[in-house]
């Protein structure tokens, strides 16, 4: 049974959509519009009471039941859990993909999206202070990725939820102001992420 995914085309909806497409899971897009405050409507809030995309519905969910599931952070793990894959059963191994995972949710996410949201801003007095401060930490993120990639192919070693998290919000370094050619261990790394046929198709799903 298809899960139904409710996403829009943002960082963290990839993030999901590619997931997906790397499990083989099928799904149905359940386009949500944020620019028209489609999250607020009160079915959706049922399912994401964050009233955030993404969010999913599985209607084979544990024990065969139908389970909602929000924040992506969540979904990825679940996700995992429910296919057995890209997420290790053993604790160690296990450790390092929810790390990164955690550093993706409550850094490399957050941070990038303040740019996107100062340099939005028509008002330069407005934008300057904020631009300055949170892509100086950004440029700090993309640095401990850089330096964490030196010496590994992905960041807990194989593949995993926590590459399909940062690849979502890597997906947007243009946007953030930065040139991969100054991390070239993220370069190298986002550009095998991004050769990847399920990556591909999980960027290519229309999520608007």
């Amino acid at each position: 049974m298809a899960i139904d995914f409710y996403a829009f085309d943002t960082p963290n909806g990839r993030k999901i959509s590619v997931a997906l497409e790397e499990m083989a899971l099928p799904y149905t897009v359940k386009v949500v519009d944020i620019t028209k405050d489609e999250q607020f409507d009160p079915a959706f809030l049922a399912i994401s009471p964050n009233n955030k995309i993404p969010a999913i519905v599985d209607p084979d969910g544990p024990d065969g039941q139908p389970i909602s599931v929000f924040e992506s952070g969540a979904i990825l793990i679940y996700l995992a859990e429910k296919t057995g894959r890209f997420l290790p059963r053993d604790l160690r191994a296990r450790v390092p993909v929810l790390e990164w995972l955690m550093f993706q949710v409550g850094g490399f996410g957050p941070m990038p999206g303040q740019v996107h949201h100062f340099i939005g801003l028509d008002s330069e007095a407005d934008r300057r202070y904020g631009l300055a401060r949170f892509q100086k930490e950004t440029h700090r993120l993309y640095g401990v990725m850089d330096r964490r990639l030196a010496d590994r192919d992905f960041f807990a070693g194989d593949i995993s939820i926590a590459d399909f998290a940062i690849v979502g919000w890597a997906w947007r370094h243009g946007r953030h102001g930065v040139d991969l050619a100054q991390y070239p261990n993220v370069r190298r790394w986002y550009d095998t992420m991004m050769a990847r046929p399920a990556v591909a198709r999980g960027f290519a799903v229309p999520l608007k």
